[in-house]
């Protein structure tokens, strides 16, 4: 639909303040706003006066056209001597200077399209469109013609009267731009202040960061110190327990047995603790040696069959199976430190399954990779505390944990040791089934030499019992 709504003629200078008057009406009429009424007359205005000024006058014509979305639109035409470089003007890198041109570069900032038709010694025709907004209702033809009889009742004012409304609307769009520039003030303002904060908390965070980075320092230097020094009297305390339980110095009475028992256990279980304290420190400080060798899967298990079936009592009801290896390579890395893990995992599933069975087995994974399992038919693990169970000094709190005291670094413990021969370490569980703990390691560890892997600090020394750490 195209509906023409006013034709004016420019003949005389005059007759641009006639124009631009109309356009406001119009404008008003149709429902724009107070800024888009400012940008389509002025935008109009400018077109007008060049067609004055340039070729001697013109037509402007106020359309609307569509239907949803509609658009006003409004034609300039004249006959004079057009432009001779059009697409120039119409390029974005045009520049105006001072004077010709003015008026259209205007408009082209003020509407929201502007084409331009032009033919030097034939006239140019300038059609400046803006669009109606969302808020605006589209126009049916009834409507546009009641709105064409409004406009007929409205006697344009004098141009004293426009020149009074246009410095008006200057004076308005002026106060509107220096609003805008002290909203923009305060805005640099806070954004300065808002980077002096974050420069200060940078500050803060490297200051806290540091703190930090000493107090596990001194957490590590702590742990190390004290797990050597309380190896000697430790050892002492075990061996001469075990001396006295082996009746070398002569019999004991029942209460001198049960006592020495006492001593001999709460002895394995510090010795423990100082034992996971070590290694943990010893990995945190980068010291941990890692110490390479060929090994087969099925020797490695069975060293571990005869290291965990101590743990089995007379006439458990749990089995301890470990599946026959099956077409696995030669593993070139860390066997002590394999047999660690799982030495930790099989610990934990022999005490936490009263029924059933553990199951030790070895997979071979994608890119070079094998992951030793640790299934039981325990207890299992509730969702919530599955997130807590790698992390150090975390005990899951169960019906059995009281039978088991540990130190909670077990798991946080095979977690790093894992990860320092390139690896991983996970688990699936659901309470009242039972729990499988693996740990996904590649086959060739990644420096797979001795003497690159060698680092500054010796192999730690075994207190003779097999380690047991709780979850």
């Amino acid at each position: 639909m195209s509906y023409r709504i006013l034709t004016a003629e420019v003949r005389f200078e005059q007759d641009i303040v006639q124009v631009r008057q109309r356009a406001r009406q119009i404008a008003n009429l149709l429902g724009f706003d107070s800024q888009e009424k400012t940008r389509i007359t002025t935008a109009v205005s400018e077109i007008a006066r060049n067609a004055f000024k340039y070729a001697g006058g013109g037509k402007v014509e106020f359309i609307v056209e569509g239907q949803s979305p509609q658009i006003f639109l409004t034609r300039i035409s004249d006959n004079g001597p057009g432009i001779t470089d059009l697409s120039a003007v119409l390029g974005a890198d045009f520049r105006v200077p001072a004077g010709a041109g003015m008026g259209l570069a205007a408009a082209k900032r003020l509407m929201d399209q502007v084409q331009i038709d032009s033919t030097p010694d034939r006239g140019t025709t300038v059609q400046l469109i803006k669009q109606f907004s969302k808020k605006m209702p589209s126009l049916s033809a009834i409507e546009l013609n009641q709105l064409v009889d409004k406009l007929a009742r409205q006697i344009p004012e004098d141009p004293y009267a426009e020149i009074q409304q246009q410095n008006q609307e200057l004076l308005s769009t002026l106060d509107e731009l220096r609003h805008r520039q002290e909203e923009l003030v305060k805005l640099n303002q806070e954004l300065a202040d808002t980077n002096r904060g974050v420069v200060a908390l940078y500050a803060e965070l490297n200051d806290k960061a540091e703190s930090l980075r000493r107090v596990s320092e001194l957490k590590t230097s702590f742990f190390s110190n004290m797990s050597h020094e309380f190896r000697t009297p430790l050892t002492a305390i075990l061996s001469i327990a075990e001396i006295l339980l082996h009746r070398l110095d002569g019999d004991l009475s029942v209460e001198q047995d049960k006592q020495i028992t006492l001593i001999h256990k709460s002895a394995e279980s510090l010795a423990e603790m100082v034992n996971d304290s070590l290694d943990l420190a010893k990995v945190e400080a980068g010291k941990e040696t890692v110490r390479i060798a060929d090994f087969g899967v099925e020797d490695l298990f069975s060293a571990l069959r005869g290291m965990m079936r101590p743990l089995l009592a007379k006439n458990s009801a749990v089995s301890l199976i470990f599946e026959e290896p099956i077409e696995l390579p030669i593993l070139t890395t860390d066997e002590g430190k394999i047999s660690q893990i799982l030495r930790n995992f099989i610990s934990n599933a022999l005490k936490f399954t009263e029924v059933g069975e553990v199951r030790v087995t070895a997979k071979i994974g994608d890119s070079g990779t094998i992951t030793f399992s640790v299934t039981d038919t325990g207890i299992g693990i509730l969702p919530e505390d599955q997130t807590r169970i790698f992390e150090e000094f975390v005990q899951v709190e169960n019906s059995l944990q009281k039978r088991f005291k540990g130190t909670g670094l077990g798991m946080s413990l095979c977690k790093k040791l894992a990860e320092l021969l390139g690896g991983n370490i996970g688990m699936n569980s659901s309470p009242g089934v039972g729990s499988t703990f693996f740990v996904k390691l590649p086959i060739v560890y990644a420096t797979a030499t001795e003497k690159d892997a060698e680092m500054s600090s010796p192999q730690r020394e075994q207190i003779p019992f097999p380690i047991a750490t709780s979850r």
